[in-house]
């Protein structure tokens, strides 16, 4: 099956996690990515986090699936030619390089742009150009908390949180990663490449809308009906943190389950919506609450909200997350298990869709790791391990036309 991004051939300038979640989502679905490494070393990812002395660390071989491995030294002349003669074949370039660091390598976008008018070159960024902070150094937990992500998380009476999901790092890769995509189609009707960037902070903020939204009913009205402050807490003049509320108007929470004395993750997440209201008073046995006037509507139910999830608790204290769910899910009450990264790992839903898949590596022996979060109906993405550090380089050296003679003194000459 023939993939839709064959033939599109990516220079991946990327390390850690933003831009190898970006180039990674591409080459599953057919780009040819090939990642320039500094010979010797490569990305950093593969040595943080050993679980396995001496073999790539699972931080690197999660991000870099399905590419080959370019190793060159940018900073020699010889280095420098095999660099350009890849953008000159290339449809695009993807850097997370420190602001003006192509630009120091000689490779500014007007040098770029005269090599391969075509070439589109997408950069990840902490803040966007012209932003007071952008010479700062930008990490997921600083996109977090300069995006408002953090200061809106946790408990009221907690300092600001920030979340184990990649915020930051990963969702401002597939911000990138749709910008790639819609250049390519915008050079299909141009038949010219341009830039395209994505800061780190833009995309935290984007997935924080709601709580911009928030901000603006505040400032309109002093309070937020749906937040657990409300009606017996006060509001400041800024967004609080909600502990476990849902962000959509719908109270929710985090209720625990049998065995949550020993299990730390025995809870399920409970969603009371408005039209729900009725199926739910009948799961827990408590059908006069359907047309009691202290229930029945959900400005009703609000001050009462944390008796109404007591209630919940005690039907919860003699069914495990899984039992309590399966009950409810026969009613269309909105709930989950809280599941452990371990439970994930085991699913066998997940590993049947491809969420989760297991690949083979040449030093790791096999390994788990995420398979495409997008499902298609005429596709489907064949994960593989990651490559090697330099494994592909003379391949790709082959590729662009130098002779076995050639890639013999690139590398005597320890350009690649």
């Amino acid at each position: 099956m023939s993939k839709p991004l064959e033939g599109i051939k990516i220079i991946d300038f990327t390390h850690v996690q933003a831009g190898p979640a970006c180039t990674q989502l591409l080459a599953w679905f057919g780009a040819d990515v090939i990642k320039v490494e500094r010979p010797g070393s490569g990305d950093v990812t593969r040595s943080q986090l050993r679980d396995i002395p001496d073999a790539d660390a699972l931080y690197f071989t999660m991000l870099n699936s399905n590419k080959r491995s370019l190793t060159l030294d940018t900073k020699t002349p010889e280095g420098k030619e095999v660099l350009e003669k890849l953008v000159k074949e290339s449809d695009v370039l993807v850097e997370n390089f420190a602001p003006g660091a192509l630009d120091r390598m000689g490779f500014t976008w007007e040098r770029l742009n005269e090599l391969n008018p075509k070439l589109i070159v997408a950069s990840v960024k902490g803040f966007s150009d012209g932003h007071h902070y952008d010479d700062l150094k930008v990490y997921e937990n600083v996109a977090q908390c300069a995006g408002g992500a953090a200061s809106t998380t946790g408990f009221w009476d907690g300092p600001p949180t920030v979340s184990a999901a990649a915020l930051g790092d990963s969702n401002t890769g597939m911000h990138l990663a749709i910008g790639i995509l819609t250049a390519l189609i915008g050079r299909g009707q141009t038949g010219r490449g341009q830039k395209v960037a994505v800061s780190m902070q833009d995309s935290v903020i984007n997935l924080c809308r709601v709580k911009l939204r928030d901000q603006q009913r505040l400032d309109r009205v002093g309070y937020l009906e749906e937040y657990p402050q409300y009606p017996h807490g006060e509001f400041t003049d800024v967004v609080p943190r909600g502990g476990n509320a849902g962000g959509g108007g719908q109270p929710g929470w985090v209720l625990k389950c049998k065995g949550w004395e020993t299990d730390p993750n025995a809870y399920i997440y409970f969603t009371i919506q408005g039209h729900a209201w009725e199926p739910i008073c009948r799961a827990l046995g408590k059908p006069e609450w359907i047309s009691d006037p202290n229930y029945a509507t959900a400005q009703a139910r609000q001050p009462h909200i944390f008796d109404i999830f007591a209630t919940i608790e005690e039907w919860l204290a003699d069914k495990t997350k899984y039992e309590a769910v399966d009950i409810l899910r026969k009613f269309d009450i909105p709930c989950a298990p809280v599941l452990s990264m371990k439970e994930i790992a085991n699913d066998p839903s997940l590993r049947a869709s491809g969420t989760i898949v297991e690949v083979p590596h040449k030093e790791r022996g096999s390994y788990l790791t995420v398979g495409s979060p997008i499902k298609f109906s005429g596709l489907k993405p064949e994960i593989t391990g990651s490559p090697l550090l330099g494994e592909h380089t003379d391949e790709i050296l082959a590729e662009l036309g130098y002779s076995k003679d050639q890639i013999a003194h690139l590398h005597a000459a320890r350009s690649v």
